[in-house]
This record gives structure tokens, sequence and C-alpha cells, in this order.
């Protein structure tokens, strides 16, 4: 299918639990039912629903589960126990399992799966289940990591072992550190099942430490260039290029404060900040220079990672506007075959290559 594109990163089943979004109904009817919420950053202001990724093309992606355990002394939000976090990520399971039920969604867990959900988008049909390939985003809702292989066994396929702050088994984003002995027994299990994973998120130090431990496969789902912001959640060019040596994919975020510097959460506006869809471009053209191809490229929107409109790119109302991308592409001198490639070629190459 023409313009098919593949989402590296949607937080979807986090909005569907924690915010209690209805993500079968429409854009424009989940905002006018939060009318008047201000429990969320993002009230009404929500970008991401199945039937805008239908409109939009979007019809596989990577969907998290995603729980943080936060100890004590520890501001970030998250649960208070391992256990805890657990259960949350059983919940978002069964959320993308009512889905299934639904008809609204598929789990892609293989090859041939991969392959018989493209041929069910070559249909003309309407409601085709989005397809999503599940991915733990913070590992610290394993209780030891021996529960990985009860994850993987209901269909996990990706993780990431830091999100923010310090972890049970990597440090992550603003934290400092390495990998704990647990982080090295998690390591040895994820290559163990096959599992990719995935280095977003990863400080500096555990991202090295980790690259030079792991030896499967490894993409970024949702990771900027920090030539553009500088700050430790983008990749500085060496690790893009570690990355690009190691065969990985790495998906461009939209979250404005990783797009532009000096943004101010509730403060700054897209208009103010000029944050555009050409700074997406910016930073997939960079990790393409970096390259020397656009084999590695890809997107990892994160429209729904608990912010929407008001902190993402000034032309993207929905998700569906991602379809703004390849005239832009084609306008900055990518040819068709590249720009296919970016918007899922990369994703479809690495997963092929990788997947049993």
């Amino acid at each position: 299918m023409k313009n098919f594109i593949i989402d590296g990163h949607l937080d979807l089943s986090m909005n569907a639990i924690e915010w209690n979004r209805d993500l079968t109904r429409n854009i424009e009817e989940i905002r006018h039912l939060e009318r008047g919420m201000t429990d969320k950053p993002d009230r009404m202001n929500g970008t991401v629903s199945l039937p805008a990724m239908r409109q939009g093309k979007v019809g596989l992606c990577v969907a998290t589960q995603i729980a943080r355990f936060v100890k004590p002394g520890n501001k970030l939000p998250g649960w208070k126990s391992p256990y805890q976090a657990w259960a949350m990520t059983q919940a978002q399971l069964a959320w993308y399992k009512a889905m299934e039920e639904a008809g609204e969604m598929v789990q892609v867990c293989s090859r041939d799966q991969l392959e018989r959900h493209l041929t069910l988008w070559e249909s003309p049909a309407d409601h085709l289940p989005v397809g999503y390939i599940l991915s733990l985003e913070g590992a610290d809702s394993l209780v030891t990591p021996a529960y990985l292989e009860r994850a993987h066994a209901y269909g996990l396929r990706a993780i990431g072992p830091a999100h923010y702050g310090p972890g049970t088994y990597a440090q992550g984003t603003d934290a400092e550190g390495g990998l704990s002995t647990q982080g090295h027994e998690l390591l040895k299990e994820i290559e163990r099942l096959g599992l990719i994973l995935d280095v977003t998120h990863l400080n500096d130090a555990c991202f090295w430490e980790t690259l030079d431990r792991f030896h499967g496969p490894v993409w970024a789902s949702h990771n900027n260039c920090r030539v553009f912001v500088p700050h430790n959640r983008q990749f500085e060019d060496r690790q893009i290029i570690e990355l690009i040596q190691r065969d990985a994919v790495i998906g461009t975020a939209m979250d404005a404060w990783m797009m532009v510097p000096g943004w101010k959460r509730g403060k700054s506006s897209p208009s103010g900040m000029g944050v555009s869809l050409h700074q997406v471009i910016d930073n997939i053209d960079h990790i393409c220079q970096l390259a020397g191809n656009s084999k590695h490229a890809a997107l990892g929107s994160d429209l729904d990672g608990a912010f929407g409109k008001e902190q993402g790119p000034q032309e993207v109302d929905t998700i569906a506007d991602l379809q703004k991308l390849p005239v832009m592409l084609k306008a900055r001198g990518f040819q068709q075959s590249d720009i296919e490639n970016i918007l899922s070629g990369n994703w479809l190459r690495f997963l092929r290559k990788n997947w049993p």
C-alpha cells in the first residue's frame, strides 16, 4: 500500500487505562468527552485514536505497556512496588486483548503474522484492524528477570530497560550510573528469548554498557538527535553511528521538547516555538547523512506520550496528519524509495531480518 506507515512508538494502552480514553472513538468525540477535565496535561488535545490511525494509514505500530516502579525518595510519578507496576501492565495487556476481540486491533508477533497483516491492509475494507507489536517501556515492572519469560509468552517482542530516572535494571533519562547486577541478568534473558532491545531512554553510560554486553537485535523506537536539542534524552552522533553499525532503526519522536531547544512545558506553544514536521525531517535527514543512506531512519512519533497537539508539530491535529510527511520529504529531496523506507520499509526490513 502506498504511504503505509509504521509508527515505532505509541502508548495506546496507557491512554486507554490511565487516561480512560475510548480509543475506538474519533478524535473529536474524545476531545468533546474531555471538556473541563484537567487531571492530565493533554486533556482535549489528544491526537491518537484507532480511527485516526486508519485514516492516516498507520496500520501497524509498536505499542507499549508502561508502568514505572518508584522507590522511596523518587519524586517521579509511578507505582510503589514492582508488583503493582506489573499488575498495571497486565491491565494494559487486557485492554489490547479486548481490542483484539472487538476486531479493532491484532497482535503481530512473528514474520508470518506480519506478512498476513500487510496483505490484509492491501484490501479496500474501511475498518481494518490496527496491528500492534507489543513492547515494554521501562523494565521495572518486571518483578525479577524471570518475569520476562511470562511476558514473552503473551507476545512481548521488544523491551526498553529504562525510562525516566533511576531504575532497577538500568538508568534512564536524567539519571546517572550504569547497569545493575539485575540489569546484566535481564540482558541475558532478553538475548535468550530473542526479544528486540530498545535503547531509547538509556543514559549514556548504560547505552554503551548495554551495547557492549548485548548481541541480539537492537532498535531505538523513539529517539532524536542531540545535535538539535542538547540533552541526554537525545542521541549524540557517535551513538547514532554505533546503532547504524548494529543495523538498528531509529524512530524520530514528535514531542516538542525533543524537537526544539528551550521548550517549557505548559508555557511554550508549537506556533510560538516554531515546532514543525520540518524538524522531524531534520532529525531523519541527520540520521540518513550519518548513515550515507535512508535505511536506518523511521518514525516513532510518541504522539500520545502524555502530550497532544499542545506539544507536537503544529501541522499535526491528529496522527492521520503523518500523511503530510511524504510530500514534505519529497520537497526536501528524498526519493520515493527513501520515503518508503522511512514510512515503513525500514521497520519491515528489520523485523523480517530478526523475526523467525
